[in-house]
């Protein structure tokens, strides 16, 4: 395990600035995720952990140690990339020995801290295949085995699952999460994907735009939302903002008319059960057995409802109560009253 402490990260690319003032203390054993939209900066920061990208200004601090200036072999530090990364001339044993040879270690060494990555990841009977003769799920446990056998203070991950098919990377995120548990060993991850982020993470760091606009547990993040980015970017479907037609909620609750009003689709009711009530016009209902998935028109603004109810399209009415909403200003700042 490792202390890591990334303080004043600043990074750019010509004139456009890709990461900001960023600062992040991490914790020996935490699961740290990094999320946020394409381009918000999340790859180019693990780049540059990892020593893969210069760093422009401030300091990565690993076990106490700035490592700005280690060449990436020396920061004891291992990445599984989206692409797997591995050599297709290559079967299993070698591909996961390759960086254990060119330390130059002992082959019975070698041997055994191959073999013992294989039985962890459950790939023993594939170590003499090729890339080419595996499943997208093998060849990214063959990648994460590779990582493995260097028994890293710190691994990353780039966005691993986002080539894999759905059941996949549900099947790799259990896979993951338990193999976190088992190395105790810091792990910090990369996705755009907010079910892996809600699932896999002990903290957080949601990015926008090179900055950080929250960081929490995935409970502080889904129930205390520092603003509408947030609030909007976790969560499926995403919360309801709404602007106009709430003048009478907002004066109920004797506050100003330049205010957002959120509310999570999972928190509005169809039966008539609320305090607040909105008269809508269903536009389409995707019934995904379980549960449905309600788009609706209200004031000329969208709203998403999520409900186990039987639901037609002749819903006119729904609510919610008043304890659910979230507000906030004309800055697109969360507020509570």
């Amino acid at each position: 395990m490792a202390n890591i402490e990334l303080k004043n990260i600043e990074k750019s690319f010509g004139n456009n600035k890709v990461i900001n003032n960023f600062n992040i203390k991490i914790n020996d054993g935490e699961f740290i995720v990094l999320v946020g939209p394409s381009g918000c900066g999340k790859s180019t920061l693990l780049r540059m952990i990892s020593g893969l990208e210069s760093v422009d200004k401030g300091e990565i601090h690993l076990d106490n140690k700035i490592i700005n200036n280690l060449i990436p072999s020396k920061r004891g530090i291992a990445m599984v990339f989206q692409s797997y990364a591995l050599y297709p001339h290559m079967n299993v044993y070698d591909n996961m020995s390759f960086g254990l040879k060119t330390e130059k270690l002992e082959k019975n060494e070698i041997d055994k801290k191959v073999k013992d990555a294989a039985k962890t990841l459950q790939i023993e009977d594939l170590l003499e295949r090729k890339p080419r003769q595996l499943s997208g799920g093998q060849r990214q446990r063959v990648a994460i085995g590779r990582a493995i056998t260097r028994n890293p203070k710190l691994f990353l991950f780039d966005e691993p699952l986002s080539n894999l098919d759905a059941a996949l990377r549900s099947e790799m995120r259990v896979e993951i999460s338990k193999l976190h548990k088992q190395l105790n060993t810091n792990m910090i991850y990369v996705t755009h994907d907010q079910v892996e982020a809600m699932t896999l993470a002990d903290k957080i760091v949601i990015l926008n735009n090179g900055n950080i606009e929250q960081i929490g547990t995935p409970d502080e993040i889904y129930n205390n939302p520092n603003n509408i980015f947030v609030a909007e970017f976790i969560g499926m479907p995403k919360m309801n903002i709404l602007k106009n037609g709430i003048e009478s909620v907002l004066k109920d609750l004797n506050l100003e008319t330049d205010v957002h009003l959120g509310i999570r689709p999972e928190h509005i009711n169809t039966n008539g059960d609320g305090e607040i009530k909105l008269d809508i016009k269903v536009d389409l209902i995707e019934n995904l057995g379980f549960e449905k998935i309600i788009y609706a028109t209200f004031k000329g603004q969208e709203i998403r409802i999520k409900t186990s109810n039987n639901i037609s399209q002749n819903l006119q009415q729904i609510s919610f109560q008043k304890s659910k909403i979230f507000l906030f200003d004309n800055k697109k700042k969360r507020f509570q009253i």
